[in-house]
């Protein structure tokens, strides 16, 4: 179900339960989370808010803020406005405030930040760079971009010095770092960079594929600490110690789907008591499939067993059975997940492809003796199913569940 993280993890993990028993209930629940997110209801003289809402501005009249102009904000509004970093740790906030009025319209505690990611913003000509302030809990998310351009000295208003040849990037990472006490989190080229080249920026290394989560289009990012969807609301981001495990699913010629299977509240010691959630992401180009895999099995996100609720081949992501392990050990070179579904598919069907000759596809017919041309004709065709089924095999399993989809 999609707009799960946007509830309480314990509502969350209800929801999820329920589904599970009766999961004809996943579309009405799907339909109530999307009607309060856009019609603010009204009960007892509380009011649940709308998708548009404002965020609360915590304020304080003992604060001051270092200040960057003309920033865009994409979340919670569309917007230029003045980025404010408070330069106190006990009262802080980070906000957004209008130019004009000097009222500020938006903004989130120090205290409720989880995580604060600087990104590239793909499939841009200029160079820029999107900030995700990312709440504890809930969703009061932040998000804002700067150029990638040098920072104009007038924009700026802080205790901390500036360097004109600095960016504007650089600038609010260094100040972000000051204020929060904790450093951003960037991508590290180190940890992971696609195979696709940058159509808009040739000659800058792309740390991002592009995915959908339903019909949303985004891009995901792996960190060094985790991995976000953006830049869509709402922004997904999980942080290793949030994720059971990871697996492919839909692996086709040219796309796959990965799967994230995340902890619907904090993990115990006893994995049986651990309620989890999946995540999909659909249409990742096979061409990053290597790079996907190789910081997966890097960073040890284990493979879970197949989940009955979903029929398609889950890959093993991490573990390689004995004999395999002993090739790695003897330095073989490790053959990728679509290569296993290969060899699987025809380990399957030795058997039925034992007696045939691929030298006989079509001089069966008229060969022989004539008191055996029929049995002749006969091993022909069995010859050219055998070779069509060799040839379809893995096709056609690995495409059954995206027509599955489709169908449904």
């Amino acid at each position: 179900m999609q707009d799960l993280q946007t509830l309480p993890q314990e509502l969350a993990s209800r929801i999820v339960d329920t589904v599970k028993r009766y999961p004809d209930t996943a579309t009405l629940f799907q339909d109530i989370i999307k009607h309060i997110q856009i019609h603010p209801i009204q009960t007892n003289g509380q009011v649940f808010p709308s998708k548009k809402r404002k965020l609360e501005v915590p304020t304080s009249t003992a604060e001051s803020f270092d200040s960057i102009a003309d920033i865009s904000f994409s979340i919670p509004q569309r917007k230029k406005l003045k980025l404010e970093i408070s330069r106190h740790a006990e009262i802080g906030t980070i906000r957004g405030t209008n130019p004009t009025t000097g009222e500020a319209e938006f903004g989130i505690r120090y205290a409720d930040i989880d995580s604060c990611i600087c990104l590239p913003v793909p499939e841009k000509a200029q160079p820029q760079y999107s900030f995700c302030v990312l709440p504890s809990s809930g969703e009061d998310q932040v998000l804002f971009t700067v150029p990638g351009t040098k920072i104009r000295p007038e924009a700026v208003d802080s205790e901390i010095s500036v360097n004109p040849e600095e960016s504007y990037k650089e600038a609010t990472i260094r100040i972000l770092n000051k204020r929060l006490k904790r450093k951003v989190i960037q991508p590290d080229e180190k940890d992971f960079v696609s195979t696709m080249a940058q159509a808009h920026r040739k000659g800058e290394k792309a740390v991002h594929v592009k995915a959908f989560r339903g019909s949303k289009d985004g891009f995901l990012f792996f960190l060094p600490t985790g991995i976000i969807f953006a830049f869509k609301k709402p922004l997904l981001f999980y942080p290793f110690h949030s994720i059971a495990s990871i697996s492919y699913t839909s692996v086709l010629q040219r796309t796959f789907n990965l799967t994230i299977n995340i902890y619907t509240s904090s993990p115990t010691n006893d994995s049986s008591n651990n309620e989890t959630h999946e995540i999909e992401f659909s249409m990742l180009d096979q061409a990053d499939f290597t790079c996907i895999d190789t910081y997966i099995k890097r960073r040890g996100l284990q493979d879970a067993s197949m989940a009955e609720q979903r029929r398609a081949q889950r890959y093993n992501v991490n573990g390689l059975r004995k004999g395999e392990a002993e090739e790695a050990d003897d330095g073989g070179e490790e053959e990728g997940e679509p290569q296993k579904a290969q060899r699987q598919a025809d380990d399957e069907d030795e058997e039925d492809d034992e007696n045939f000759d691929p030298g006989s596809e079509g001089e069966s017919e008229g060969s022989g003796s004539a008191e055996n041309s029929e049995d002749d004709d006969d091993e022909g065709q069995d010859n050219n199913d055998n070779a069509d089924i060799n040839g379809n095999l893995v096709e056609d399993e690995l495409g059954s569940e995206a027509e599955e989809e489709e169908e449904e």
